[in-house]
C-alpha cells in the first residue's frame, strides 16, 4: 500500500470516529416525524388504483384547468409547447424516436393521476386539488379519445381506464416482476 493510500485510510478512519462520537453528542435537534406528516407524503397510488382519493373531475371541468395552469406549457390541447406534448402520437413503430404521448405510451391510467399530483404544474408541483387532478386526467383522457367527454373520473372509474400501450411492454426478468394487482376489469 502506498503512502498516499495510508494517509487516505487513516483520514476516513479519523473522520468515521469522529462521527461516531459527535452522534453520541449530539445536541437532539429535530423530532420525530409524526403519522400525520407522513402521510402528506405518502401520496404513492398503484396501478390498481390503490391510494387514489375520493374526489372526482370531468373533461370538461379539466379542460378550464388545463387552459389557466398547463397550457403554457404543453400547448393548446395539449399537442405539445416548451414541454411534452399529452395527447395524439402514432403508433410506436419507429422504436425509440417515436413520440411518446399519454395514449401511445403509458401503461396504466392510474400512473397519469400519479404523476401529475405529485409533479404538476411546473414549478408549483403538489398545488392541485384531487378534484382538479381528476378533471385533468379526464381532460387529457377525453382529448386522447381514451375516454367519453362527459365521463367523470374518480377512484372507482380511473382504473377501469384501458391504456392502449397496457401490454407494450416486456418485463426482462418476469420470475423477479413484483405481483402486483392488476386494475379492476381485467
Amino acid at each position: 500500500m502506498s503512502m498516499r493510500s495510508s494517509l487516505a485510510l487513516a483520514a476516513l478512519f479519523a473522520l468515521t470516529q469522529g462521527a461516531a462520537s459527535a452522534m453520541a453528542d449530539a445536541p437532539g435537534l429535530g423530532q420525530p416525524i409524526q403519522e400525520s406528516d407522513l402521510k402528506r407524503w405518502d401520496i404513492s397510488i398503484l396501478r390498481d388504483g390503490t391510494g387514489l382519493p375520493p374526489g372526482q373531475g370531468t373533461a370538461a371541468q379539466g379542460a378550464a384547468i388545463f387552459a389557466e395552469k398547463c397550457m403554457m406549457c404543453h400547448g393548446e390541447g395539449g399537442k405539445g409547447g416548451t414541454s411534452a406534448a399529452l395527447v395524439g402520437g402514432g403508433p410506436l413503430t419507429a422504436g425509440i424516436d417515436t413520440n411518446k404521448t399519454i395514449a401511445n405510451f403509458w401503461e396504466f391510467s392510474t400512473t397519469l393521476y400519479d404523476y401529475i399530483r405529485r409533479a404538476m404544474p411546473w414549478p408549483q408541483p403538489r398545488t392541485l386539488s384531487d378534484d382538479e387532478t381528476y378533471a385533468l386526467v379526464a381532460f387529457i383522457l377525453a382529448q386522447n379519445k381514451l375516454i367519453a367527454e362527459g365521463d367523470a373520473m374518480n377512484a372507482q372509474t380511473l382504473p377501469r381506464v384501458r391504456m392502449p400501450n397496457r401490454n407494450g411492454f416486456i418485463v426482462r426478468f418476469p420470475e423477479k416482476a413484483p405481483n402486483w394487482p392488476m386494475p379492476t376489469g381485467e
